[in-house]
């Protein structure tokens, strides 16, 4: 029941923000719109309450309560930047406004790279203090490996998104006009 109610939020996910910037933008509703955006964090309230109640019904603790908290977290840290992000697009395409600035090139983008480090922090601290917490609740009465081994999980994210982001503060992107004069300039030979 778990995986399906995670299966449930993350295309609900979905079709709340596809409505919501439908109703902003194609129908001219932004007040509706918005209301319709502000319901996608109901959806993870519903999975942390319905996951809290398996395990209070005597539920063994395994990986879909692990990949529940991590969503929740992933969801907590990415979820506004994801649906900001879209918004940006949509008023682009569909309403004439802006072109939204993309991660730049060099250090731009490395900031850019440790910005998102930085929701992958909060989204892996969310994650574990839901892991700790379901860990404490079940206590000695069930096997919590599971639960331990997702909140290894969740730190190994933090560490490989740690080596992304320092690869691109050494090795910085260089912008394509940059990259395409590097290409045709002659290697020089002592």
């Amino acid at each position: 029941m778990i995986v399906a109610l995670i299966i449930a939020c993350e295309v609900g996910f979905w079709v709340l923000l596809a409505a919501g910037l439908a109703l902003r933008y194609l129908a001219k509703m932004p007040r509706l719109g918005a209301a319709v955006l502000l319901c996608e964090p109901l959806m993870e309230l519903i999975l942390l309450v319905v996951t809290t109640i398996d395990l209070k019904n005597g539920a063994e603790p395994d990986w879909k309560h692990g990949l529940a908290a991590l969503y929740i977290g992933y969801t907590v840290a990415f979820g506004h930047y994801t649906v900001k992000w879209l918004d940006g697009h949509a008023a682009h395409r569909l309403a004439g406004g802006p072109k939204p600035a993309g991660a730049g090139h060099g250090r731009a983008r490395a900031v850019h790279e440790w910005k998102l480090w930085a929701r992958t922090v909060l989204g892996a601290a969310v994650a574990l203090v839901l892991l700790q917490a379901a860990i404490w609740y079940v206590g000695d009465a069930g096997d919590i490996s599971s639960l331990r081994a997702w909140q290894g999980g969740a730190l190994r994210v933090v560490g490989i998104h740690a080596l992304v982001a320092v690869a691109y503060t050494v090795w910085p992107s260089k912008a394509p006009a940059e990259a395409e004069e590097d290409r045709r300039s002659p290697v020089k030979s002592r």
